[in-house]
């Protein structure tokens, strides 16, 4: 038996891709709405003559709403099935469309924002359990990366639809565009998508969805008003408060009989490893994407338009390089590919270092490496968790996974500003940079660490 030739990974049926075109939409419009609504915020100010600090909510309202959902989704996805949660949070994400689209004040915008929130937090890990329990295995990296395309060009393509949206129409169209998009989806999903095992002896797990449920929004509000505000008191206190609560969350649910969570995935080292490496280019992505046109502005002395066009060819190099990656993925292993992404992570931010500010005809080709780098290296990671759990555990998968994720992307942003505010001139960029090059080098180890543990898990006996 040789194991140095990988052998062709097997087809996927045209069902399975179906089924991921139609739970990828869910996805892509709640990444889609995330970036485009920011555009609009001005727009939206002026129109209802409020002020900025209340309308800055229909943003941070719809992440805190997300942040509140996401603890409950492996308990609901248990309790009812991953497909039908996934079907009725996408019904609630289209009626809170509506909801914005006609809204006649701000504070009924901020309510139904929030309201899309809840439902965007429960209708992304839904859906990629659903993937997760439909697909094999050595299947998941290509269905991973082709759904990972389709969820990067949100971002991608966002803020020039939005522009052209705003330019041309009211912002109102930024709300009514999901509408029917939603309403194909769920038309499309009778029949193909299935509802899922119903587990009714689940009991809810209330103390740990207290504790996480308001753990983890604060954490990432705290984050998200620390890297757009700085370090104030009222911050640092939300993230402390956080940081407090989700620790008192993990020891509750390892002494509850049914937790909110099944923390015990953890346990496993494939899973563990490759959650980790998940939170760790989470960390390095989120702060990254802070730093980054900070330093492109400030040091490199560019437009915003300048900014804003080398910020799209890295999203570019993401999107592109998702395919690519999953079907890599699925021949040579996820540990390898996620190696290979994070080199080009290191190598890509080591130029950075350099105590002055790079060429401009020089940031394009490393912008396009890092975006290559961030999807080789996250992608792979997230699809070797996915396949080490049980179709019975995926909720529980999808939304640990999701967290982590999440999580990091908190301290990447607040750790870059903190970094920033004791050093203010190009220095700080320079340690900045040399924090996520260590992270890379760090999440190398970690992808080295999966590419073993995986071939330990292939040769150990399967327990059903």
């Amino acid at each position: 038996m040789s194991t140095d030739r990988p052998s062709s990974p097997p087809a996927i049926p045209a069902r399975i891709w179906k089924i991921a075109a139609v739970t990828g939409a869910g996805a892509f419009m709640a990444m889609l709405d995330s970036t485009v609504v920011n555009l609009a915020i001005e727009t939206v100010r002026e129109d209802f003559s409020a002020s900025l600090s209340l309308i800055q909510w229909i943003a941070t309202g719809y992440l805190i709403a997300l942040a509140i959902a996401l603890p409950a989704a492996a308990w609901l996805g248990n309790r009812f099935g991953y497909g039908r949660l996934w079907a009725g949070s996408l019904a609630g994400f289209v009626a809170a469309s509506v909801l914005c689209a006609i809204a006649p004040d701000p504070l009924t915008l901020i309510g139904a924002r929030f309201l899309q929130g809840l439902a965007g937090g429960l209708m992304v890990p839904a859906g990629q359990a659903v993937i997760g329990a439909s697909a094999g295995p050595k299947q998941l990296g290509r269905i991973m990366g082709a759904l990972g395309l389709v969820v990067a060009l949100g971002p991608a393509i966002g803020p020039a639809l939005g522009g052209l949206l705003l330019d041309h129409a009211s912002w109102r169209w930024l709300f009514w565009i999901n509408v029917p998009v939603g309403i194909a989806a769920l038309l499309l999903a009778r029949g193909l998508v299935p509802g899922g095992e119903k587990d009714e002896a689940r009991r809810l797990d209330v103390k740990g969805l207290v504790l996480l449920g308001a753990g983890l929004p604060l954490l990432l509000y705290g984050a998200t008003e620390i890297g757009a505000d700085g370090m104030r008191l009222k911050n640092l206190l939300a993230v402390a408060a956080g940081i407090l609560l989700t620790i008192a969350f993990v020891a509750v649910a390892g002494r509850a009989k049914q937790p909110l969570i099944d923390l015990s995935l953890l346990r496993r080292p494939v899973f563990a490893t490759a959650t980790a490496t998940t939170g760790l280019t989470g960390l390095n992505m989120y702060g990254g994407l802070l730093l980054l046109p900070l330093y492109l502005q400030v040091v490199a002395g560019l437009s915003t338009a300048e900014t804003g066009f080398l910020l799209l060819a890295m999203g570019l190099g993401s999107a592109l390089a998702l395919p690519v990656g999953g079907a890599l993925t699925d021949r040579f292993g996820a540990g390898q590919v996620s190696f290979a992404g994070t080199l080009a992570l290191l190598v890509s931010t080591v130029p950075f270092l350099l105590p002055v500010a790079l060429p401009s005809m020089l940031l394009a080709p490393i912008l396009v490496l890092r975006g290559i780098g961030m999807a080789l290296g996250q992608m792979p990671a997230m699809s070797a968790a996915y396949a080490s759990a049980r179709k019975a555990e995926m909720g529980d998968a999808t939304t640990l996974v999701n967290i982590v994720q999440r999580v990091g992307g908190a301290i990447g942003a607040v750790g870059v500003v903190v970094v920033l505010a004791h050093t203010a001139d190009a220095a700080g960029y320079v340690q900045a940079f040399a924090i996520l090059a260590a992270v890379s080098a760090l999440t190398m180890v970690l992808a080295l660490a999966l590419t073993r543990q995986a071939r330990l898990a292939e040769r150990a006996p399967t327990t059903g």
